[in-house]
């Protein structure tokens, strides 16, 4: 990584409309745009204390410095990898996934329906504000599912994040108010899974 690098807000592979009817513009415009930028920003700002501390031997509250840093940089990274897996409903959004994906699915959770809806259970009963996630466990060779309370609390260390949901109310609370349930269900068809099978060709190829 090149010295001095700070993080910047990914560029995101449709535009700000195209997602509509699952995500508004004005929906994703504040997401993208204030919340994500936020997480971006306090990141860095923590990271030029860092080095500002460093340079001029100031003292450091490494604890409090570490809980910051991880709640922003675990916003930032998540984030990007929501972005990348969504597509346009049609174009690239919805239907199953086939390959090696679809049969580790299938072969894991008896049918995608299966898979689907543990997901959207696990989605709709994230405590307060979070992600739910599946991940790829390397030494099983097993998708696994990870609610993320926050952006950072709960994580299972060391596996590989292969489909993730924000489910923070700033996500959908503009489209859907309180319905969380409705929005996990809109999300199904927006799910880019050649970005998904992507994911886990990396890791098992």
């Amino acid at each position: 990584m090149e010295a001095g690098k700070l993080y910047e807000l990914p560029e995101l592979n449709f535009g700000l409309a195209d997602l509509s009817p699952f995500l508004s513009e004005e929906q994703l415009t504040i997401h993208y745009e204030k919340h994500h930028r936020a997480y971006v920003n306090g990141a860095n700002l923590i990271l030029e204390k860092i080095e500002k501390a460093r340079s001029e031997n100031l003292e450091l509250d490494v604890r409090s410095i570490s809980k910051e840093l991880s709640f922003q940089m675990s916003g930032h990274v998540l984030h990007s990898l929501f972005w990348r897996n969504l597509a346009p409903a049609g174009r690239g959004g919805g239907g199953e996934p086939n390959g090696i994906l679809g049969e580790m699915i299938s072969k894991q959770y008896g049918s995608f329906a299966r898979f689907k809806k543990e997901f959207t259970q696990g989605a709709v009963s994230v405590e307060g504000s979070g992600w739910m996630t599946m991940i790829y466990c390397g030494q099983t060779r097993r998708i696994l599912p990870m609610q993320i309370e926050k952006h950072n609390m709960n994580v299972i260390p060391g596996h590989k994040f292969i489909l993730v949901l924000d489910v923070f109310e700033h996500a959908y609370y503009i489209d859907y108010k309180n319905d969380r349930a409705k929005y996990v269900s809109a999300f199904w068809d927006n799910v880019d899974w050649t970005e998904i099978k992507k994911r886990v060709n990396k890791l098992i190829v």
